[in-house]
């Protein structure tokens, strides 16, 4: 399987993109990386690696990259020959079946739809991230791909979140929720409303409404909502746990009882991380693009881009994007 990585994507790329892919190349023996980017940065990180790592490791030049503050339709139009367009151009090409970036989300979007091409029958993408609850692992999506949405947008994201639950995360019946105001029937805009009656009508098993404080409680298998409104709720989800973490240090660190009683913690805080950091849990999947486009967080280091191409390699070989033409069929599409 081949994979492209914009090796110039991310805050700490090139160094951490490169070591990333050659421990995803150790860890599936079946796993060949392009890696596109500035070929003599690139050719310098990874020239330390064993002759098995580095004979599936490819370098594609690229010139141009494109920066976390730039515009991202202008820039994936305008720079041609950036790293993240010329991996884009790879999936949708054939010569590569999945691409990984860490860089400008709001390009990777775009270069989704531009470059990759929609799924036909999807209106638009949807960014979706896997969130670590107490009994499950909820998908939530839209998290910022489709800022503004329609009915039928959300309907879809429904369709796809279904899809991936069931195909990707293993849940054998997934249960769909759309995030509103409130539980009750008559909470909700009119779009989150006309939503509600589509998802109703097709095949997926839709439970209602969901409040903003069930999702850390794992109340539903897949929650539904508008780009801004999930990429608010993530943030926020990543800015309060970092807030409570410092809470719980500042704490302990001005009392002495805590200080003791925190060593018979550690194993315990440690194990509570590991489930809650983001590196572990790897990329967050564009679906609705015609092709396996994982967007991983901009601040990752090695091990998040390693799980990042996994997700990606995984989605390949569940033959993602075809299956979940198949769904929107059987859901009756658009």
């Amino acid at each position: 399987m081949i994979l492209a990585l914009d090796a110039m994507g991310g805050d700490h790329a090139p160094v951490e993109t490169c070591k990333g892919a050659i421990n995803a190349c150790a860890r599936h023996s079946d796993l060949e990386i392009i890696l596109v980017g500035d070929q003599d940065l690139v050719r310098k990180e990874i020239e330390a690696a064993s002759s098995d790592i580095r004979s599936r490791l490819h370098i594609y030049h690229a010139q141009e990259t494109i920066g976390m503050e730039e515009m991202p339709a202008v820039a994936i139009r305008k720079k041609r020959h950036s790293s993240l367009r010329l991996a884009m151009q790879m999936v949708h090409s054939g010569d590569a079946q999945g691409c990984v970036s860490a860089g400008n989300t709001g390009a990777i979007v775009a270069g989704g739809v531009l470059v990759v091409g929609r799924i036909s029958g999807i209106d638009r993408p949807a960014l979706g991230v896997a969130l670590p609850t107490p009994n499950r692992v909820t998908f939530l999506l839209d998290v910022g791909a489709t800022v503004r949405c329609k009915p039928v947008n959300l309907y879809q994201f429904a369709l796809m979140g279904d899809f991936y639950s069931r195909h990707i995360l293993g849940v054998s019946n997934p249960e769909i929720s759309l995030l509103s105001n409130g539980a009750e029937e008559i909470k909700g805009d009119e779009v989150v409303a006309a939503a509600r009656t589509m998802i109703r009508n097709s095949n997926v098993n839709y439970r209602g409404f969901i409040e903003g404080d069930d999702i850390p409680y794992g109340k539903t298998d897949v929650v539904v909502c508008d780009g801004f409104t999930g990429n608010v709720v993530l943030k926020l989800a990543e800015g309060l746990g970092q807030a409570i973490y410092s809470m719980v240090r500042e704490e302990i660190g001005h009392r002495f009882l805590p200080k003791v009683g925190v060593m018979f913690l550690i194993p315990m805080l440690k194990d509570l991380r590991k489930r809650l950091d983001y590196e572990k849990h790897g990329g967050t999947p564009l679906l609705g693009v015609n092709g396996a486009v994982i967007k991983a967080h901009g601040r990752s280091k090695a091990p998040a881009v390693t799980s990042a191409l996994c997700v990606a390699r995984d989605f390949v070989r569940q033959r993602g994007v075809e299956l979940i033409k198949g769904e929107l069929e059987q859901g009756g599409g658009v």
